[in-house]
């Protein structure tokens, strides 16, 4: 490669959503480019993503209410690469995301680890309703309409359990919040109710009604718990519940101050309302109350009050979102031994030097203390990634004394021997990363940066690409209770 061309490279991701009753996968292409001028440091950035493969839309299988068919579902991805002609070698990043009540079956996390680690080299793991929301309003086209208009949008991803709200304005995350609102809280067979969520269970105890298991399918209640859905999804965006309301909430109440422009529906609710996969392989109706609810939105005269704005994908927004809009690329000048990759699960603490870099410093041994005390506080061997933020300038002797009180701060760590895993906000990641190796040769360094997190999210790091990166997945991982 001649040294002025661009550096140019190509990788698969793989997004694969295991939903409460859908599942669905799809394969995307990725490429990079070394966006800096020859004479620069190299910036290399994604600069196209192109779908190349959609999986129909499958029912997730179950082998029973609370427990997922670990098996099948792994059946599915694997005869889906086959049908993409992709190996599981070609996939170099992406995500599984579990959503919705799936979320809630007692093997879901065995289930979710399991299959990331069987369905490509760098698969991460994901779990949990906010960021169920956030990357549903990415993949539903939510999050580049606010971009571009700087409008508040909030998108409304509607499936079988949930409905997982994120709201943005100008491209940036307002809030969110999780609802007990979908198409399969109940159910039916034939003429029948099959079954009744939990949730929905408590509402319709509170009203006193008659609507149980085994009533007529016609009861006059199923239509009023639709429409009063619908009622509370009015009440949350105005952020305004009421304590009945909140028999429906999962989580904490919205936590946006900006007022709402627009409105966007995905998910499988979304797909009855717009019905985008008419005509597609698709999976046959569910029996249930998603086109009921479907109605109750089309008709209420308050959600109308907002401007309703089509999505891009409905029932395919968060595998899309999934597959890609969850990986990020690091900086290009890091310090990595490749030996130690990829990492996964790795919890963040983050230890701000507060642009002083003596007091800064001497926060770094207290700050490893205080991470070892919340992530392995039984002395197992839980490792973390110290995520070093607010640096100021750093001279050889600053990069020098940084270097050494990390190595001391580390020695309090239990097990001897795991990578120091060390995420900067500002361009330090190769000098500091090589300094440390200087100064003691027996720890194994990732050192990255040009990578925003936040404390208490989970990191994952792929292996070095041919352009001297590493795809990095931030996310959170959390099994909710129905």
């Amino acid at each position: 490669m001649k040294r002025y061309e661009p550096q140019k490279e190509e990788i698969l991701s793989a997004g694969i959503d295991i939903g409460t009753s859908t599942t669905k996968l799809v394969i995307s292409r990725f490429s990079l480019m070394n966006m800096a001028g020859g004479t620069h440091m190299p910036r290399i950035e994604i600069i196209d993503k192109e779908v190349i493969y959609r999986s129909p839309i499958y029912r997730t299988p179950l082998l029973s209410e609370t427990t997922i068919n670990i098996q099948k579902v792994e059946e599915l991805v694997a005869n889906e690469y086959i049908k993409a002609g992709i190996s599981l070698e070609e996939i170099k990043t992406g995500a599984v995301i579990i959503t919705g009540e799936t979320a809630t079956k007692h093997n879901a996390e065995e289930m979710i680890h399991q299959l990331s680690y069987k369905a490509g080299e760098f698969l991460v793991a994901t779990a949990g309703p906010d960021l169920e929301g956030i990357i549903a309003a990415k993949g539903s086209g939510a999050y580049a309409f606010s971009k571009k208009t700087g409008k508040t949008i909030a998108n409304i991803d509607i499936g079988g359990g949930t409905a997982n709200v994120a709201v943005y304005k100008s491209g940036k995350l307002c809030g969110t919040c999780t609802l007990h609102i979908g198409g399969r809280l109940i159910e039916f067979d034939g003429l029948r109710v099959k079954s009744i969520s939990p949730p929905v269970q408590r509402l319709l105890q509170k009203w006193n009604s008659s609507l149980q298991i085994n009533s007529d399918r016609e009861h006059s209640d199923i239509k009023r718990v639709t429409d009063y859905m619908s009622e509370v999804i009015v009440h949350m965006l105005r952020r305004n519940l009421s304590e009945e309301d909140k028999v429906l909430l999962l989580g904490h109440e919205p936590n946006w101050v900006e007022g709402i422009d627009v409105v966007m529906f995905s998910g499988g609710i979304s797909e009855c309302i717009y019905q985008y996969e008419q005509g597609t392989k698709n999976v046959a109706t569910y029996d249930d109350i998603g086109m009921m609810l479907a109605s109750s939105l089309n008709d209420n005269k308050l959600l109308k009050s907002w401007l309703w704005k089509e999505p891009e994908e409905t029932v395919r927004a968060t595998v899309l979102g999934a597959g890609t809009q969850t990986t990020e690329i690091s900086g290009a000048t890091i310090q990595v031994n490749s030996n130690e990759l990829p990492l996964r699960n790795l919890p963040v603490f983050q230890i701000s030097l507060e642009s002083h870099f003596d007091l800064g410093v001497e926060k770094i041994g207290p700050g490893v203390a205080e991470a070892i005390e919340i992530y392995d506080p039984h002395r197992e061997g839980q490792n973390f990634a110290l995520y070093l933020t607010d640096i100021p300038y750093l001279g050889f002797k600053h990069i020098q004394k940084f270097a050494n009180a990390i190595l001391q701060a580390i020695k309090q760590k239990p097990k001897k021997g795991q990578p120091l895993v060390l995420v900067l906000e500002s361009d330090h990641a190769k000098v500091l990363g090589q300094t440390i190796n200087v100064q003691d040769q027996t720890v194994s360094v990732v050192c990255i940066d040009q990578i925003k997190v936040e404390h208490g999210d989970y990191l994952d790091i792929g292996r070095m690409l041919q352009t001297s990166v590493v795809p990095v997945v931030v996310k959170t991982l959390t099994f909710h209770n129905s």
